[in-house]
């Protein structure tokens, strides 16, 4: 089950607007990071069940932490939250080992849809399934 996401975004608004369409009922627990760099910092002290990514952050982008999240766990599911959905940049990402890319805004139905297919793979993964 998910209790945990940390949200990694440079746009306050992105933030607010991707919490808020968050599905109604659950208790999750919220840690945010402005850019990838305090990102990945923030991803070693928090310990997320998942992680929202943004793509175009200053200091370090969404590929780079991305990376370095995949490489600190291998079996991090990464929901890419993103206005570039240009398919070269999708490919990237996925290779990169992102679970899934939504274009933004964010909204409700597809944010759920993408945390349900992510509880089904954290089952898999934990032998729960």
């Amino acid at each position: 089950m998910i209790k945990k996401i940390l949200i990694i975004d440079d746009s306050a608004v992105a933030r607010k607007m991707l919490k808020k369409s968050m599905p109604k009922g659950r208790e999750y627990v919220f840690e945010e990071a402005v850019d990838g760099k305090d990102g990945v910092v923030k991803f070693k002290e928090f310990k997320p069940d998942i992680v929202f990514m943004d793509l175009t952050m200053p200091v370090v982008d969404g590929f780079k932490s991305t990376s370095e999240i995949m490489e600190l766990n291998e079996n991090t599911i990464i929901i890419v939250m993103t206005a570039d959905i240009q398919p070269k940049s999708v490919a990237t990402i996925t290779e990169l080992g992102a679970f899934t890319v939504i274009k933004k805004p964010a909204r409700t139905k597809l944010i759920e849809e993408a945390l349900t297919a992510a509880e089904l793979k954290i089952k898999k993964i934990s032998g729960a399934a």
